[in-house]
């Protein structure tokens, strides 16, 4: 079986475009660092995922602010304020005459020394904005999950409240397991043996009626698990946060994942377990559509080059 998560059609460090990279933009195959980066070798990096609709990025001040606190969070202050990554934001994605696409925005310390220690390197900031379209373009399909030897670490272990790519290291060794093992994504436990979400999104499970998702302890809270709760509530769905037993994956009538990659996706199987395409999942992934391209959840969409206003209160 081939991952749901399809790789891009062709290399990322070999196509046409720009990139906004430390506040100006370069040619695409001119955004580069210096091997001996600290982000590359002891994983003092953050990064956001973020995508576009109709040449919108959905929630963009949520990202922004998430990717300068996920700094502070990893010790080292970014050079731009999240007014000022927005516009970048919205530069890069009107350049790239972007419609529907992905974004990433990253931050990373420089090569000014390898010290371990080294809270005086250079923060270097990139956003690139590429076409990517939804995973599974002919309608809603289930995909399988493997639970994984891997748990997510305790939060007075790690920075589980940052989105680092050092935080990232457990997804991708989960996942790649769980495609050698003919699924399409991980199933992560927390620390002490509990349901925690995939290998980069949230897990919701459907218990008599209502949703059910583990609390943001040791995973992070992502922006569109957060829309999509807002939206449950909008249809009178009951939504619970509690700590979840795998066992409870017996009983679950629906299971889905929701991320900016994943949107609102059904799970069809975990493990030995099988689960239908249920309404509620249904519900959720209509009502998530209509909110991404500008209407419902607070989306706060922006047209590409549009002015941003100053950081909210």
């Amino acid at each position: 079986m081939t991952s749901a998560v399809r790789a891009p059609a062709a290399p990322l460090d070999d196509r046409d475009g720009v990139i906004w990279l430390d506040g100006d933009f370069v040619p695409w195959r001119a955004a580069q660092l210096h091997v001996l980066s600290h982000g590359l070798h002891y994983g003092g990096s953050v990064f956001e995922g973020e995508r576009a609709y109709g040449g919108r990025v959905f929630k963009l001040r949520e990202h922004s602010d998430r990717l300068v606190a996920s700094a502070r969070r990893m010790g080292f202050e970014l050079p731009w304020t999240a007014a000022e990554l927005d516009a970048a934001t919205c530069e890069t994605v009107a350049r790239a005459g972007l419609t529907d696409g992905y974004v990433r925005p990253v931050a990373w310390r420089g090569s000014d020394t390898l010290r371990l220690v080294a809270p005086d390197n250079t923060v270097h900031v990139a956003v690139a904005a590429w076409p990517w379209p939804r995973i599974f373009t002919d309608g809603p399909r289930g995909i399988t999950l493997r639970t994984s030897r891997w748990r997510r670490p305790a939060p007075d272990t790690a920075p589980v409240t940052a989105k680092t790519a050092a935080g990232y290291a457990l997804g991708s060794l989960a996942g790649q397991e769980a495609e050698e093992a003919g699924c399409d994504d991980a199933l992560l436990l927390d620390h002490r043996g509990r349901l925690a979400e995939a290998t980069g999104a949230n897990l919701f499970l459907v218990l008599d009626g209502a949703l059910h998702t583990p609390p943001p302890e040791c995973v992070l809270d992502g922006i569109t698990r957060r829309t999509v709760i807002a939206l449950a509530h909008d249809l009178g769905l009951t939504v619970v946060e509690r700590h979840l037993a795998p066992a409870e994956l017996d009983r679950a009538t629906e299971v889905f994942l929701t991320g900016t990659a994943y949107e609102v996706q059904p799970v069809t199987a975990v493990d030995d377990r099988r689960y239908p395409l249920g309404e509620v999942g249904a519900a959720l992934a209509e009502a998530y559509a209509e909110a991404v391209r500008g209407a419902g959840a607070g989306g706060e969409a922006r047209p590409a080059g549009a002015a941003v206003a100053g950081d909210p209160g």
